[in-house]
């Protein structure tokens, strides 16, 4: 049964206007709701259109049928018409029917009403069939949200019937969901991938900001010829990299395997000392890195190809812009209050060696 709706009878008369026009709106139930003429027009051109069209297309009735939906959400729809709301129970029961009949009239306040409702109200169970009424109804931001939940819990998703329905009935459009999530997941391999190339070249820029500490300013147990080793033996606090650098450095120069480029370690080392090289701005009399002079007369000359020359390059500009936006977040002397210093030296070489480990060469 129907209830009454939220609009004038015949009896009402809102303007004062004794040749007030009304229309009849008919259901698919067979009650008939009496609306005016003008107040529909204006909020719906294609009430407008059927409304005021040429008069040997009119029937001799005026009246107007709704059909497809529930008596009760055409009642709510004209009542969102007068009044410009629609309750939380209205919503709840018929929000998918008043979505599709905001569609159709053009009706633009109540369908984003709508769409806001329905994705608050979003589930598993019922995310395909609002799928594929927001694609009909085109509400791109509730596609959207039912595209990401379909993503995010397809194997839910993959056992309810609105699923196994669309298998049967659409599958050009289960195809294009499945597009979707491919995309979705690409999406999430190269976000992911991102992060880890730039958190390299965050490390990157902090070892070489370390190598200049330790070869200008000296450390613990390492650092230039002419200054006498540090009396206080704590760790470093100034880089989380500093005691697992030295330790590459004092293995670099001990290590008999270094000039056959036997030794792994070495290798490693001998690459940070290059990309300080192609960082470097100092004159070669003021700079205190090891062969920073001689990686800067040889150029590019250990490049074996073009390909693996523009790779460096394209190394040394990301570890650039990586250093000097690490150096716009965090105060060089305070990285040690966001990064703890390794409990041991075991550690610490851990942690460099991560670092020069993804060295792109």
């Amino acid at each position: 049964m129907c209830r009454r709706p939220a609009c004038p009878t015949k009896s009402d008369n809102v303007s004062g206007d004794s040749t007030e026009v009304y229309i009849q709106i008919v259901t698919s139930g067979g009650r008939r709701i009496p609306v005016h003429a003008n107040i529909l027009a204006s909020a719906s051109p294609v009430f407008e259109g059927l409304i005021y069209r040429p008069r040997k297309h009119r029937s001799s009735e005026k009246t107007i049928p709704i059909a497809g939906v529930p008596c009760d959400a055409v009642v709510a729809f004209v009542g969102f018409i007068y009044s410009g709301k629609c309750s939380e129970e209205d919503m709840e029961k018929y929000g998918m029917h008043l979505l599709a009949l905001s569609h159709v009239y053009m009706v633009p306040k109540l369908k984003s009403r709508c769409a806001k409702a329905l994705i608050e109200r979003l589930t598993i169970e019922n995310v395909v069939d609002v799928l594929q009424l927001a694609r009909l109804c085109d509400a791109p931001d509730l596609y959207l949200k039912c595209m990401k939940l379909v993503s995010n819990k397809f194997k839910s998703v993959e056992e309810t019937e609105g699923w196994k329905f669309l298998q049967t009935n659409d599958l050009f459009f289960e195809l294009e969901i499945l597009q979707f999530i491919d995309e979705t997941e690409s999406r999430k391999k190269m976000s992911r991938r991102h992060r880890r190339e730039q958190r390299l070249y965050f490390e990157l820029g902090e070892a070489m900001d370390c190598l200049e500490h330790i070869c200008t300013e000296g450390c613990i147990s390492v650092g230039p010829y002419d200054m006498e080793p540090r009396k206080n033996k704590a760790p470093c606090n100034k880089f989380s990299t500093c005691q697992g650098l030295q330790l590459s450095i004092q293995h670099f120069a001990n290590c008999k395997k270094r000039v056959n480029q036997g030794c792994v370690r070495c290798k490693r080392m001998w690459q940070l000392f290059k990309l300080h090289a192609s960082i470097c701005e100092l004159p070669d009399s003021a700079c205190k890195v090891p062969l920073c002079r001689r990686f800067k007369m040889r150029g590019g000359e250990e490049l074996k190809n073009k390909k693996g020359e523009e790779r460096w390059e394209l190394l040394v500009k990301k570890v650039v812009v990586a250093r000097a936006t690490s150096s716009l977040l965090m105060p060089k002397r305070k990285r040690v209050e966001e990064e703890p210093v390794p409990a041991s030296c075991e550690e610490a070489n851990d942690n460099h060696n991560y670092v020069i480990t993804n060295l792109v060469c």
